[in-house]
């Protein structure tokens, strides 16, 4: 059986470390782990945010997580409860949460914790 390995991302996208985390799950996916989900939460969240301004020779998080879920099916939950607090609404239109993350609460996060084998929060 293989290894099961959950992300929790607290990190803003304009962090430098949004594209370690970024690498990190990208190097996971390619040598078969099995990623089955990334968290957002606390300033993680805004990876989601349509609104947000990250200059155009700077790391794009977002157009990068999009890559991901496209092409892996990665699962990529946003804490609500956080999202609300910076502003991300899913009950507005047209929203400002980016389409490919689904908005979970923090039961999701606990569901992630308890299948994984291994948690890693960036």
């Amino acid at each position: 059986m293989g290894q099961k390995l959950a992300v929790v991302i607290t990190t803003p996208p304009y962090s430098n470390l949004a594209a370690t985390a970024l690498d990190y799950v990208e190097s996971a996916l390619q040598t078969g782990i099995d990623v089955i989900g990334v968290f957002f939460y606390q300033d993680g969240v805004l990876h989601a945010d349509t609104n947000i301004s990250i200059a155009s020779d700077e790391f794009q998080a977002a157009e990068k997580w999009q890559q991901l879920h496209q092409n892996f099916a990665l699962a990529l939950h946003l804490c609500v409860t956080a999202a609300e607090k910076r502003g991300l609404r899913d009950d507005i239109s047209p929203t400002n949460i980016n389409p490919v993350f689904t908005v979970s609460g923090l039961g999701e996060l606990v569901e992630l914790t308890h299948q994984a084998d291994r948690v890693v929060q960036l």
